[in-house]
């Protein structure tokens, strides 16, 4: 994914089918400068990672 759509996804109120590793996530916020996404899984959105966006994958 790009960095553009990523924040395009973050912004949006509706919930996008977002992968990293396989396993859907939730964009809370992107790092335009650094390539970089701070993310949660869904089963658990109390553990956020930062990652980069090319890691991400849309469905």
């Amino acid at each position: 994914m790009d960095v553009q759509r990523a924040k395009e996804i973050a912004a949006s109120p509706v919930m996008a089918h977002v992968t990293c590793n396989g396993a859907q996530v939730y964009i809370k916020a992107v790092n335009e400068q650094d390539g970089t996404a701070n993310i949660y899984h869904l089963e658990q959105p109390e553990v956020q990672q930062e990652v980069p966006v090319h890691s991400l994958e849309e469905q």
